[in-house]
């Protein structure tokens, strides 16, 4: 016999489950778009890791680098170091973004510069 209580925890888990089913699906198609996850960080000219890629130097802090293309999305993976990144050469614009120590994203706008900082 089924008490409240029992009926409780069955939807609890049933939610739970689905849940977890319903992000793992999102998790794996956003993942195949991008190329695989690697230690390091990556600038791109397109969306979702296409294009050309710059690899950002994660040892050298503080150094502003300008890109020779625009950059439309970002892959970090990295467990000490972020990046600043900024629509305008030589570190300029209006207010940088900045990553995470595990990013992959499209950015909100094209970069043109960026700098390695502690995450």
């Amino acid at each position: 016999m089924f008490t409240p209580r029992t009926k409780l925890h069955r939807v609890a888990a049933a939610v739970t489950m689905a849940g977890a089913l319903i992000g793992l699906g999102a998790g794996a198609a956003n993942a195949a778009d991008w190329p695989q996850l690697q230690n390091g960080a990556y600038l791109y000219s397109g969306t979702t890791g296409t294009g050309s890629v710059t690899e950002a130097d994660l040892d050298d802090f503080g150094t502003c680098h300008t890109l020779a293309k625009p950059a439309r999305s970002v892959q970090v993976a990295s467990g000490s170091a972020s990046l600043e990144l900024y629509s305008g050469a030589g570190c300029t614009g209006a207010a940088p973004w900045r990553t995470g120590s595990l990013a992959q994203t499209d950015l909100p706008w094209a970069v043109l510069s960026y700098r390695v900082v502690p995450a």
